[in-house]
């Protein structure tokens, strides 16, 4: 009974010793070292370990450390990604020496790439490049809202090649960097999250303008999502073809991802305490004007001359 023992044993051994032999068969050489699948599986490990440690780095240190500090989500989140960047350049540079990789042999290898860059890696590297400017000069920042193009929302994310975007509709549209360094770009919320709104209102010119003003301050200051300071105004701009036209000027920083909301909930209480208060909102006219007379009628005969007869 030993002896099949024995065999199953030797078996086993050999199938370990030639599963070792595959790992640590020398693939490629390298800088004077061998390379086997042992050392590739390490340090390719250590690179997904790295990228994986630095995006937890970045999470706590924008989330739970700087947090503390009561900074703006934009300023941790951009010190978050730009600690992250450090971090991998620093933990790529140790697992590359570490594996005995001198860093000045990769200057042929730089070239390669510096050439590469120049052709089919264009874009991405735009992408990067520009991302970085985003970070160190933060026209925008996570939390901002953007018009871009066709693209208006909140920024929720930046990262080293494209900003995410989210919509009112909830769509996350996915821009290039190199969008916001290139093109022009509205932020609503740069400096303060507070904005103003202009939502144009006619009436009639039988109304007298200082009620109607009256009636609209009301109507802005019952709203909760309207700030009292600054305060709301109403401008009387103009007199319109069919009605006196004025401004409702509305500060907000509830609403500033929602502005159709805001308009249309005035809108409603604007008409409301018009109908309360008997206020008319007009509607183009136009006045047609009939003339009756006697008006000359040009005959021809059959000779082709022509008369005037008078109807």
């Amino acid at each position: 009974m030993e002896e099949p023992v024995q065999t199953v044993w030797e078996q086993i051994k050999e199938w370990v010793l030639m599963v070792y032999g595959w790992f640590t068969y020398d693939l490629f050489e390298l800088s004077g070292r061998s390379f086997d699948l042992l050392d590739i599986i390490f340090y390719v490990a250590s690179l997904v370990f790295l990228v994986i440690l630095s995006g937890r780095f970045r999470n706590i240190l924008s989330d739970k450390i700087l947090a503390r500090y009561n900074l703006d989500i934009g300023v941790r989140q951009s010190i978050g990604t730009i600690v992250r960047y450090l971090v991998l350049v620093l933990g790529i540079s140790i697992i590359i020496q570490s594996a005995g990789i001198d860093l000045s042999s990769l200057t042929v290898l730089a070239g390669a790439l510096g050439v590469g860059l120049g052709f089919g890696l264009q874009n991405i590297a735009n992408n990067f490049i520009s991302g970085l400017i985003i970070l160190f000069e933060r026209p925008i920042k996570v939390g901002d809202r953007i018009e871009v193009g066709d693209v208006n929302g909140d920024v929720v994310n930046i990262s080293a090649r494209a900003t995410t975007v989210i919509t009112n509709d909830n769509i996350s549209i996915i821009v290039p960097n190199s969008e916001f360094i290139s093109s022009q770009v509205i932020n609503w919320s740069h400096n303060d999250r507070r904005v103003r709104f202009h939502f144009p209102i006619g009436v009639s010119y039988s109304e007298n303008p200082q009620k109607v003003k009256d009636l609209l301050m009301e109507v802005m200051g019952e709203h909760p999502g309207i700030l009292k300071n600054p305060p709301p105004d109403v401008w009387f701009t103009e007199f319109g073809d069919s009605s006196l036209n004025f401004d409702m000027m509305v500060w907000t920083s509830m609403y500033v991802q929602r502005p159709q909301a805001l308009k249309s909930q005035l809108y409603y209480s604007v008409f409301k305490k018009f109908g309360e208060h008997n206020v008319e909102i007009p509607f183009p006219q136009r006045d047609l004007h009939i003339r009756s007379g006697e008006l000359p009628v040009e005959l021809k005969n059959h000779n082709g001359i022509s008369t005037q007869q008078t109807d």
